[in-house]
């Protein structure tokens, strides 16, 4: 029996955590003391691509409001691209006060890509 797994779905955990704590104007203490972890823990899942256990997981993706589907089921053709679940996830953690400016830059890229497309025509 191997010890180990490649668990491909999970690569990116560290990093998105990282992410929303950020986003959230956490601490890395702060989230560890919410947790009942060490930081130095936290610091490992975040940066050195350690695994959590499973309450700690839960708890990190209930915190980070991170979709946790994302980390268990592989990415079927007609789903969002990684890029675009980012990008909904970074929408998620954003407060009220910064929606204008990100509707305005989609806005902005949506008549560019516009633009492209009357050109192509």
């Amino acid at each position: 029996m191997r010890k180990t797994r490649e668990c491909s779905n999970l690569k990116t955990l560290g990093a998105d955590i990282k992410a929303a704590r950020l986003a959230l104007r956490m601490t890395r203490r702060a989230l560890a003391d919410q947790l009942g972890i060490d930081p130095r823990y936290l610091a490992n899942i975040e940066n050195s691509g350690s695994l959590p256990s499973l309450p700690i997981f839960y708890e990190l993706v209930r915190i980070c409001k991170l979709p946790a589907d994302r980390y268990f089921f592989e990415q079927e053709e007609g789903q969002p691209s990684e890029q675009r679940r980012r990008v909904s996830q970074k929408l998620t953690l954003c407060s009220e006060e910064f929606l204008p400016v990100v509707e305005g830059a989609l806005d902005g890229a949506l008549k560019v890509q516009e633009g492209r497309a009357e050109q192509e025509d």
